[in-house]
């Protein structure tokens, strides 16, 4: 089933959030649908630096092309602002579209982006965002590729706006509607009572961010099709890199830790170490010897 077909399902779709190959396989062998490669758990993992505005297309293209590599599930991508105008952003659908993707995301900030949930934010016009999603849709060789359309309005210019402005963005050619940090359950409210049964709604669930947490379950209750929960496994994996280096540096040895960890034959289980060993005597001829 495509990604598009799954989103006309009445079932809220759950989407991870990822940041490379092992992060990807470990959720789909979870059991999950369909997966969020996050340009903010990019920018956290690969370059050690905040959501703002510092990854560049190609690391995020390289990236998906590693995860396609590793799991045939359905990939949402963030595409931040496009990474520049219109033609930026045609060319970003085309190297994502190559690199597996199933969906972008793009927003309407203007560049250099910050993440949804930081203040000051500012954005481009909406004529100018209306621009790119044509632009984008214009550039998808299939009709499958998906464009999440985001804005991020409520904070700098209201609720009211943030409505017209995914409007305009659903007229422009966007697939789905992702209206970024609604502050209250009134807000999240607005945004389903005015599209909820058009198009497929977007939420994004931030631990500490500015949209209340809320269940998958209470969230299709309310009209959203699909959910992702983009940086929570950085946060969580961040906060056992931290123990685990202190632990190390305070012991001088892994055994404090051990409970917390994978060995070594538990962690290749898990990668399928011993399926591929087999599969390459299977190729070389050594499989009947």
């Amino acid at each position: 089933m495509t990604l598009k077909a799954r989103l006309q399902d009445d079932k809220i779709l759950v989407a991870p959030g990822v940041y490379d190959a092992l992060t990807a396989a470990m959720a789909t062998e979870a059991g999950f649908e369909a997966l969020y490669l996050s340009g903010a758990a990019v920018a956290y993992t690969r370059l050690g630096r905040p959501d703002i505005g510092l990854t560049s297309v190609s690391e995020m293209t390289d990236t998906l092309a590693l995860i396609r590599d590793r799991v045939d599930v359905p990939v949402i991508i963030d595409a931040d602002t496009g990474f520049g105008n219109a033609l930026n952003a045609q060319r970003t659908m085309r190297m994502y579209e190559r690199a597996g993707a199933n969906a972008l995301q793009i927003e309407d900030q203007t560049s250099p982006k910050r993440c949804g949930h930081l203040a000051d934010k500012s954005l481009i016009p909406q004529a100018e965002m209306a621009g790119k999603i044509a632009a984008m849709a214009d550039a998808r060789a299939s009709d499958d590729t998906l464009i999440v359309a985001r804005t991020d309005a409520i904070a700098v210019e209201g609720l009211n706006a943030a409505l017209d402005r995914a409007d305009a963005y659903l007229e422009a050619g966007a697939d789905v509607l992702f209206v970024e940090a609604p502050r209250s359950a009134e807000e999240m409210a607005a945004v389903t009572e005015q599209f909820a049964g058009r198009v497929p709604l977007l939420a994004n669930m931030v631990e500490g961010g500015e949209t209340p947490i809320q269940t998958a379950d209470d969230l299709e209750a309310r009209g959203f099709s699909v959910v992702i929960f983009p940086g929570g496994i950085v946060r969580a994996l961040a906060r056992m890199a931290d123990a685990y280096y202190r632990s190390l540096f305070e012991n001088g040895s892994n055994r404090p830790f051990k409970d917390q960890m994978f060995d070594f034959n538990g962690l290749n289980a898990r990668l399928g170490t011993d399926e591929m060993l087999a599969l390459g005597k299977k190729y070389s001829g050594e499989s009947g010897s």
